[in-house]
């Protein structure tokens, strides 16, 4: 219990510095010479506090009444690669959603089929690293779902989520779970905010819900998945472009 007290407390100080700071975006915080140092120092924390809490543990869901007026969108807000841009002047009936990598039945899912299987809809908290927190209402399939269906082989080990919107340096955002977080009953693959269609600067048309965690491992513009046995040859190696900036990988709350 004191380990995860500990946890918190660094999370709570973390979001209160960055809020005070009032930086502009993720971007911005990772210009700074100490963000990465201050996140990346509770990298061993982070894994033991994981461990020590509950994988069936539940993030906290809220009522309608509870909803922001707005939701703040985070990171990027409209991707311009030619093939999103296509996607998105056809209203999305184009999309399809790929996983592949290390699973038995690799697939491709369009929308449609997407929104048959069984869903979920929870009203959670997104907490941002800049230290702002916003609530809505969630709609999509559980990431669970998709992987049975895909049916990850033995030697798979994490889920590595590729999108569709590219960074000031030209590489593609991507970010990752561990089975633990991929299976949980809480993360689930959004295509509606608020009982409406998501919104483009939200993510549209799918991204990544995964509420006991901070906002940018919340994958937005989600072109493919995969599962893999490590990151070593991924990018920078490390889980995903912030872990590649040095953030922390586990960034539970």
């Amino acid at each position: 219990m004191k380990l995860i007290n500990r946890r918190r407390r660094f999370l709570r100080d973390a979001l209160a510095l960055t809020g005070a700071v009032a930086l502009g975006g993720c971007d911005k915080l990772s210009e700074t010479d100490w963000a990465p140092k201050v996140l990346g120092s509770a990298t061993a924390l982070s894994h033991a506090a994981q461990g020590a809490l509950s994988r069936n543990a539940m993030a906290r869901e809220y009522t309608e009444a509870d909803i922001s007026p707005e939701f703040r969108p985070n990171g990027s807000t409209d991707p311009q690669s030619a093939a999103y841009r296509a996607l998105a002047a056809n209203g999305f009936r184009g999309y399809r959603l790929a996983i592949g990598g290390l699973v038995a039945h690799p697939m491709s899912l369009s929308l449609d089929e997407l929104r048959a299987l069984p869903n979920r809809t929870q009203i959670t908290r997104h907490d941002c690293v800049e230290g702002w927190s916003v609530i809505g209402k969630w709609t999509g399939v559980q990431l669970s779902h998709v992987l049975h269906m895909a049916q990850p082989t033995a030697a798979a080990r994490y889920v590595v989520f590729r999108c569709y919107d590219a960074m000031d340096d030209g590489s593609e955002y991507y970010e990752s779970l561990g089975f633990d977080d991929a299976y949980h009953p809480q993360t689930i693959l959004a295509w509606a905010l608020n009982g409406k269609t998501l919104p483009i600067p939200n993510g549209a048309p799918l991204r990544l819900r995964v509420p006991r965690q901070l906002g940018y491992k919340m994958a937005k513009y989600l072109r493919r998945i995969d599962l893999v046995a490590s990151f070593k040859d991924i990018e920078g190696g490390a889980g995903g472009y912030w872990e590649d900036q040095g953030y922390q990988w586990y960034a539970g709350i």
